[in-house]
């Protein structure tokens, strides 16, 4: 084939195909290290096959989510720090997953930047198969995009796709949950995904950088911003598998007030107590810092409680244990009470949370 005499080139143009196929191998055996029961094709094929008979299902239904990691990703790009948002990416899919009963099985990736970076894609790529690691899910396929003029320079943006399956008897859809179940709290490992616009706010107000010391912990700003989002998964279907979970509510944008009523029957509603455990110091802080009001924290961040497990009552002490024994910090947060229209009612939080 003739070449082009000072023709342009894809690479011209800003996309560099070389260092596409640089990162493909590099991630390679990370995808590997995830692999499970029923993942029936390797990474880099047009598509990738999933086998649910080899994944131990009889008759299973699937379930599916997609999410992202929101603009934390500006704190990671700011802070040269990404190591850690690919397990943000999972963890935001696969509890949203586990709600409905659902393991997690595989996921996929979409990955997209004004100019590739090799080294920052392998962090990000290394984090998504350490979350599916902790998910127990296989890292089956993505895409990675390189658009330049789309992104600014430095800048990526990331998405998610999680696939998970539950036996058709095992389905959670909250219709079980009635007046008296114990709502037990899962303790967050801090912001999780949610609210870093308002996040992003307070550090600007309060005159600080990623760089900064930490007002509220050791080390930098970046680093307790961008803690992981904890990962529910193996706990979760363990206290199912247990029996007398009613309910689970994953407890991300609109934070305590919105999304514990998404699991809950029309004429019921959850009463919490705040006192019931440790607002913990990332929250305080924002709340002093930016003057946020104590209604706007419950309805924008987790405030210490990422996931809520509803429990028949005269389960709650033994599920309570199944938790614990799975690694997570139990607190009974609450209660579920006879009320119309599903609302979510604090108290204690005057005493407990800065005003």
């Amino acid at each position: 084939m003739e070449e082009a005499i000072n023709g342009l080139s894809y690479k011209d143009a800003g996309v560099d195909i070389d260092a596409g196929e640089a990162l493909v191998d590099a991630i390679k055996p990370l995808a590997k290290s995830t692999a499970r029961d029923g993942v029936a094709s390797g990474l880099g094929g047009f598509g990738a096959m999933f086998d649910l008979k080899a994944a131990g299902y009889d008759d299973p239904v699937l379930v599916a989510g997609t999410d992202g990691v929101g603009t934390k990703l500006k704190v990671a790009i700011e802070a040269n720090k990404h190591d850690t948002v690919g397990i943000d990416l999972v963890a935001m899919c696969v509890n949203d997953l586990v709600v409905q009963g659902a393991e997690p099985l595989f996921f996929l990736d979409y990955f997209a930047t004004a100019k590739l970076d090799v080294a920052a894609g392998t962090d990000i790529v290394s984090g998504i198969a350490e979350g599916c690691k902790r998910a127990g899910c296989a890292l089956i396929g993505g895409e990675t995009a390189e658009m330049p003029g789309m992104y600014a320079k430095g800048d990526y943006d990331l998405a998610g796709f999680a696939v998970g399956a539950v036996e058709r008897d095992g389905i959670l859809t909250g219709d079980k949950v009635s007046e008296g179940d114990v709502i037990l709290g899962l303790a967050a490992s801090g912001l999780h995904s949610n609210g870093f616009s308002l996040v992003r706010k307070v550090v600007e107000h309060a005159g600080l950088d990623y760089a900064s010391d930490a007002p509220f912990t050791e080390g930098p700003l970046a680093d307790a911003l961008l803690e992981p989002t904890r990962i529910y998964v193996k706990s979760c279907l363990a206290a199912i598998k247990a029996g007398g979970v009613h309910g689970l509510a994953h407890i991300t944008g609109g934070g305590l007030l919105e999304n514990i009523p998404r699991v809950l029957p029309d004429d019921l509603g959850a009463d919490l107590d705040a006192a019931t455990w440790e607002l913990p110091p990332v929250f305080s802080w924002l709340a002093q810092a930016g003057g946020i009001a104590q209604n706007e924290m419950a309805r924008t961040f987790n405030c210490g409680i990422g996931m809520a497990v509803i429990v028949a009552a005269e389960r709650a002490d033994t599920l309570a244990l199944t938790l614990k024994k799975h690694g997570e910090r139990v607190f009974p947060i609450g209660r579920v009470v006879q009320r119309e229209g599903s609302g979510v009612e604090i108290e204690n939080i005057e005493n407990s949370w800065p005003a």
